[in-house]
């Protein structure tokens, strides 16, 4: 079992496409069930399944605090975020599975 690990994470339909925001404590566990669509809701009926964006924080109360600040920037700021980073909008998913547990 993984450690609980708290997490901000942003998915993508695409490049410049839908953005979802969203929190948990098992980024590599919440990424799988949005990309295998287990879920209905917004990341399944826009098909926004690509990680272009997390970061881990210390406490599942400033994960969520920092969620709540990014769901209220604009999306340019949200952009903004992802290129810094992730200038290629790649799936950022393999760097943080853990493969084979």
């Amino acid at each position: 079992m993984r450690p609980k690990e708290p997490a901000v994470y942003i998915l993508a339909s695409r490049r410049n496409g839908a953005l979802y925001v969203g929190v948990t404590s098992d980024l590599p566990g919440r990424v799988s069930i949005h990309k295998q669509d287990l879920v209905a809701g917004f990341t399944k009926r826009y098909g926004v399944h690509v990680l272009v964006y997390y970061e881990y924080l210390p406490s599942m109360q400033e994960a969520i605090a920092r969620e709540k600040t990014l769901k209220k920037v604009s999306r340019a700021q949200k952009m903004a975020l992802i290129e810094a980073r992730n200038p290629e909008w790649a799936d950022l998913y393999p760097e943080i599975a853990d493969w084979g547990t």
